[in-house]
């Protein structure tokens, strides 16, 4: 097997006062963080698209990447050699999971069958490579926005020639994600919304897309799929309103097609800035909506209103998200996938390794704040006393449903008193955030 990456040797940690700009200065898979090592906690993946599959262009210009694996041969001799530099790649860096859209691992062939046998073959080629290298699949994914038969959606096409088309599609990325050991199922409707109402029914596009997953969650329990399956919020682009524009949204069209209790959010932190919220936001939702399952784990541009899928890099920022996902009890099967790519003017194939590298350094710093914040205590205490009222037994009655409205305001005209508000402190409680060590 070619070797891509013979000039760097497999990434160690070296803790915080390594100079080695390849070596983990954070993240010590095997500390014990909380009752639980770092690797248990953080779960972390390589995301296949943005790493093997990217060329780096924009769309003001071509690519500027120039990877072996681009050219020089068929395209599934390509996708074999990308496979080679992809589990290379996995096991120099040391990261325990990697994720991938169908399209990503095999060649879109002629016809539906041709691309059927192409994923088929590929998988078998993955499957060898993480029996080798002990890697593991996190999840896996249909690409369903970037072929031009899915330009008008796909769940929501307007033609059900195409909704079947995307059907097969999923099923067989589907099974391709259980033949490799995938924990999760993931879709992602980037086309799932519209350009204009001037030709769209969005009351049929709804039903669509709740009849489509459905139908993935019923042949998830027919063929025994013990994952967790995640849709994956984002607000716009490429279409103009996406049906699943963040978290919130995403529920309610859970809730109203009776998916609720089978469906689970990744939470992708660009997508959260790009819908208006915070990362930690998206996520605090999720978990009191019983819905959080995975991290698509980056950042956007503040200066910039697209997906710029950066590396993340603000350790007290992510320390209040990581804090979040601890308080709710972690990911279950889910993970902290870099769905993040390297700037194009990095075109180097060690940049790669910079960009992950730093990023789990980040997220492990984070997780060490997050602990300091759970050990000392007091944020989770300011906010049960800030509701502690609620515990009492008159309040418990309110929220059972044996208080009516009628008697709460004749209770409340009987006692004839005022009530004075509390400070919320928020200024002390940004204080005491930033006192812990990042």
């Amino acid at each position: 097997m070619t070797s891509y990456f013979s000039h760097i040797a497999p990434i160690r940690y070296q803790g915080p006062a390594s100079d080695e700009a390849l070596a983990f200065r954070h993240y010590d898979k095997d500390r014990i963080v909380l009752g639980k090592t770092m690797a248990e906690h953080l779960r972390f993946a390589v995301c296949y698209w943005h790493t093997f599959c990217w060329n780096g262009l924009d769309p003001f210009g071509g690519g500027t990447f120039e990877r072996p694996w681009f050219q020089g041969g068929s395209p599934m001799e390509l996708a074999r050699q990308k496979a080679d530099a992809a589990f290379e790649f996995f096991e120099k860096l040391g990261a325990p999971y990697y994720c991938f859209h169908d399209r990503d691992v095999a060649p879109e062939g002629a016809t539906p069958k041709e691309s059927n046998e192409n994923l088929l073959r590929l998988v078998d080629v993955l499957g060898e490579h993480q029996q080798r290298t002990g890697m593991k699949l996190l999840w896996g994914t249909a690409n369903l926005f970037s072929h031009r038969r899915f330009m008008s959606g796909a769940a929501t096409n307007p033609d059900p020639e195409i909704f079947g088309l995307a059907a097969l599609q999923v099923r067989d990325a589907m099974d391709a994600t259980m033949r490799l050991g995938g924990e999760n199922y993931v879709l992602w409707g980037g086309r799932e919304g519209y350009e204009t109402l001037l030709n769209t029914d969005m009351g049929r596009e709804f039903d669509q897309m709740g009849r489509f997953l459905n139908m993935v969650v019923e042949y998830k329990h027919r063929k025994g799929f013990k994952g967790t399956i995640l849709l994956e919020p984002k607000p716009r682009e490429p279409s103009k309103h996406q049906y699943d524009f963040d978290t919130a949204t995403v529920y309610g069209f859970l809730a109203r097609y009776g998916l609720e209790k089978e469906v689970k959010v990744n939470i992708e932190a660009n997508h959260a800035t790009l819908s208006g919220h915070s990362f930690e936001h998206e996520i605090a939702t999720a978990a009191a909506l019983g819905i959080l399952g995975s991290i698509d784990m980056n950042r956007g541009d503040a200066q910039l209103g697209w997906d710029t899928d950066q590396f993340p890099h603000n350790v007290p920022e992510l320390a209040i998200a990581v804090y979040h996902i601890l308080q709710a009890g972690g990911l279950g099967s889910g993970g902290f996938n870099f769905d993040a790519k390297v700037r194009r003017q990095s075109i180097d194939a060690e940049d790669l390794f910079h960009g992950h590298v730093g990023g789990m350094d980040v997220c492990a710093r984070a997780l060490l704040m997050a602990e300091q914040m759970i050990v000392d205590g007091r944020l989770a205490r300011h906010v049960a006393d800030r509701y502690a009222g609620w515990d009492a037994a008159p309040a418990r009655d309110i929220l059972e449903g044996r208080v009516a409205l009628d008697q709460l305001a004749d209770s409340v005209l009987a006692r004839n008193t005022d009530v004075a508000p509390r400070s919320g402190r928020q200024e002390y409680l940004e204080n005491l955030v930033n006192r812990f060590n990042a």
